[in-house]
């Protein structure tokens, strides 16, 4: 049987530490990993410290993607997972544990393209950073002292997507279609401008409101077919506005 193939990214966004990337690059050798990109390094990544500590992983510092944003570090991915440990999310910020997340990742056949967000050393990701996943894992710790090194939280969810990719395609299993974070993305920037033309949303509460549209698109596991026809709604009434009489 066609073994899982997860195709995946490691997304490193802002890290501040060398040993962390080069700890990183280390782990995405032991769990041949397709990719390491890094969004805006605050460090040198390829210094020597790095290098040092990435051993035979040194092959994804020297080839890795360097990104401004994360939109472009992300938007080629099918599905965009992201980490978070912080303690201060809102109420409708889900999280659900690596097992979970493996698990729903292995009810699909073939995911092409899997990127997965690891935040900042000191801060993690941010809310509006988190709205580019399809889900957010947290890795469950003391709640007296709930934060991980961020090469050791990679290291977990690593072995249990690993898990996955070591299994057999089952005969049962769907077919990915979601949404990916890009097409969610512009169809919610196209919508978000419609929205404030037409009056319903106002500049400075335009965010709020666009930001829980998305997280509900989100939750519904929307398919590539459903955000087209959204965007397809968007698309003919700006037409309509442009076009009517009286514009």
């Amino acid at each position: 049987m066609k073994k899982k193939n997860l195709k995946l990214k490691v997304v490193l966004v802002e890290p501040n530490g060398p040993i962390n990337v080069g700890s990183i690059a280390r782990l995405c050798s032991n769990f041949e990993v397709n990719e390491l990109r890094i969004v805006s390094p605050k460090c040198d990544i390829f210094s020597l410290e790095a290098r040092k500590m990435a051993l035979k992983g040194q092959q994804y510092i020297d080839n890795c993607k360097i990104f401004n944003s994360i939109k472009n570090a992300i938007f080629d991915c099918d599905l965009v997972l992201a980490t978070c440990g912080r303690i201060d999310l809102s109420n409708d910020v889900e999280c659900e544990s690596p097992e979970a997340i493996s698990k729903w990742i292995s009810t699909f056949k073939e995911i092409n393209n899997l990127a997965i967000l690891f935040g900042r050393e000191d801060r993690g990701l941010s809310n509006s950073e988190l709205l580019f996943a399809h889900k957010i894992f947290n890795i469950k710790t003391s709640e007296y002292y709930p934060s991980l090194n961020l090469s050791h939280a990679v290291s977990i969810i690593l072995y249990e997507l690993n898990k996955i990719s070591k299994n057999n395609i089952n005969n049962d299993s769907k077919v990915f279609n979601l949404a990916s974070s890009k097409q969610i993305y512009e169809s919610f920037a196209e919508l978000e401008v419609l929205l404030k033309r037409t009056g319903y949303l106002l500049e400075h509460t335009s965010y709020s409101k666009i930001s829980k549209f998305k997280k509900f698109f989100l939750k519904a596991k929307t398919s590539s077919h459903e955000i087209n026809i959204l965007r397809g709604i968007v698309h003919q009434i700006n037409w309509f506005l442009n076009n009517s009489k009286g514009n």
